[in-house]
């Protein structure tokens, strides 16, 4: 199924840790755009669903192709009043092209694991050497187990925050 949600846990994790230097929402953003692609095929009956996105050389492609989307919303946030949900205008470069690279790039890897129809390394490779290197089961523990974390580190900072105020 495209856009999977679990593909969001390792992201909120690492956000978690770093959340000046990793933007959640380009992370999303980037794991969106790639599924795209599947779903276009899913949708029109072809197969294999994951294709060119779904490889190291795709995934950078839509790493910049993230990055210039929020890039063109940021210029036109400072022209014209948008929701600024989640204070994505407060955004700055640094954190958008890391948050959208670890996000199309663990992707991948992610995808690798689950799926057979994947070939990451083309044109340099036609093997996925990383198909079933755990079991689905383990890999969406992995995923959920990520995302628990990245709720608990934010929630313990905002209460230490929070104790440093008073």
């Amino acid at each position: 199924m495209p856009i999977t949600p679990f593909h969001f846990g390792p992201g909120a994790a690492i956000h978690a840790i770093a959340p000046k230097y990793v933007s959640f929402l380009a992370f999303c953003s980037a794991n969106i755009l790639i599924d795209i692609e599947p779903f276009y095929y899913m949708a029109t009956g072809q197969y294999p669903l994951h294709r060119f996105f779904h490889t190291y050389i795709g995934a950078t492609i839509i790493t910049v192709a993230t990055a210039l989307i929020f890039f063109a919303a940021l210029k036109l946030a400072s022209r014209v009043k948008l929701p600024n949900l989640f204070q994505w205008q407060s955004l700055n470069s640094f954190p958008i092209w890391l948050g959208a690279a670890v996000g199309s790039y663990s992707h991948i890897v992610f995808d690798s694991v689950m799926h057979s129809d994947i070939v990451p390394l083309l044109p340099f490779s036609e093997t996925n050497v990383l198909y079933q290197f755990v079991s689905l089961g383990e890999l969406h523990l992995f995923c959920v187990f990520a995302a628990l974390s990245g709720v608990v580190i934010i929630g313990i900072r905002r209460l230490l925050n929070a104790k440093h105020t008073d």
